[in-house]
């Protein structure tokens, strides 16, 4: 009786837990429900922060990056005093030796390359008919005189007409001219060297049949040439007969050659707009030859400073030349891109000389300029200091 009064007893005043699940307390579950309520909280601000902030990047206006060029500062420099161009020799003398009667070749008095002097047989071509045609109207000639002395003797004493006398001296007047004209064929049979200078490679050989004006050499006087050359319509006024040309080539590089302007061409080119100019050369060593590319330098009095850009800077168009320059701070580096109009002078070489509208100093973009608009922001990559050299 005892043990069952005090069964529940025990009951009540056994732990909680011991013999049964568990069960959480309340204060925990409150606390883990807070805890997800804050994670979820924090996640829909940062999803809100993040939606502001592409908002706002896409309402902001886009800005362009700078575009990038190469440009140079422009320095004040000496102009050089030589007009620079290309030009081309050829012989003061030159011709292509030909016959002007058809023929065979019977003897040959030249080698490839020979120097020769005026009247140095050259070619022979067969001229043995020629020769016996001449001999048969020397005869006539001859007959043709005797009667002209009979007729003389006999005319003074009455014994014959006048008029037979004067036909005697047509006989006499046209034998001659007739050996003329064999002696003129007998002379064209024969090929001579029309003036001194230098044979190029022989073109015929012993017994070949020529027709007129087949090529049997080349010969060229080399003792002077002719620099042939031109140069732009502004440059008229610098261009004078004797002005000194200095003459350089790639054959060699080491040597210089001076030459002197003996004439100017009266017109313009209408196609190309240059002037075209000659100038004389004394070749003594035969060093240069006909038809050789060569550099030209036409020498100028000495010039003034001047403002001297790459060509490649200038912009041309129906309203004049311009050009690019860099504004800002430190436009050797970065700034914005300004459109300038500009005067240009000569040309020397791949560079102009600028004669108006622009200041020394400027920056001004030589590469790159196409893509660039006014306003826009460039970055100077390359080049800045090209003008100072």
């Amino acid at each position: 009786m005892v043990e069952l009064l005090e069964t529940p007893s025990r009951q009540a005043n056994q732990p909680a837990g011991v013999g049964h699940h568990a069960r959480p307390s309340q204060p925990k579950r409150n606390g883990r429900s807070i805890l997800v309520t804050a994670l979820v909280v924090a996640a829909l601000g940062a999803g809100l922060f993040v939606l502001r902030g592409r908002r706002q990047a896409l309402a902001a206006p886009y800005e362009a990056p700078p575009v990038a060029v190469a440009a140079t500062a422009v320095k004040p420099t000496e102009v050089p005093v030589a007009l620079e161009t290309v030009g081309s020799l050829r012989a003061v003398r030159e011709v292509v030796l030909a016959p002007e009667l058809a023929g065979r070749i019977v003897t040959l008095h030249f080698e490839s390359g020979a120097r020769v002097r005026a009247g140095d047989r050259l070619v022979q071509l067969y001229d043995a008919p020629e020769r016996a045609d001449r001999a048969a109207a020397q005869a006539r000639a001859s007959l043709a005189r005797s009667e002209l002395a009979r007729s003389v003797t006999l005319a003074s004493t009455g014994v014959e007409p006048k008029q037979l006398l004067e036909r005697r001296q047509a006989d006499v007047d046209q034998a001659a001219a007739s050996m003329q004209q064999l002696d003129a064929r007998i002379a064209q049979k024969s090929i001579r060297a029309p003036f001194d200078g230098q044979l190029g490679v022989r073109q015929v050989s012993l017994g070949q049949y020529l027709n007129p004006g087949d090529a049997i050499a080349t010969l060229a006087d080399i003792d002077q040439l002719l620099v042939d050359f031109s140069l732009p319509q502004q440059e008229l006024a610098q261009v004078r007969v004797g002005a000194t040309v200095r003459i350089t080539t790639d054959a060699f590089p080491e040597r210089s050659f001076t030459a002197k302007v003996n004439a100017v061409e009266p017109r313009i080119n209408p196609d190309t707009r240059n002037l075209q100019a000659q100038a004389v050369l004394a070749n003594g060593d035969g060093a240069l030859r006909p038809g050789m590319h060569v550099n030209v330098a036409l020498e100028l009095p000495p010039g003034r400073e001047a403002l001297v850009l790459p060509a490649t800077a200038v912009q041309s168009s129906s309203t004049g030349d311009s050009v690019v320059v860099v504004r800002g701070d430190q436009p050797e580096h970065a700034g914005t891109a300004e459109v300038l109009s500009v005067t240009i002078g000569r040309r020397i070489g791949d560079r102009v000389v600028v004669v108006q509208g622009l200041e020394p100093g400027a920056v001004v973009i030589t590469e790159g300029q196409l893509r660039v608009q006014p306003g826009m922001r460039v970055q100077v990559t390359r080049g800045a200091d090209a003008g100072a050299r």
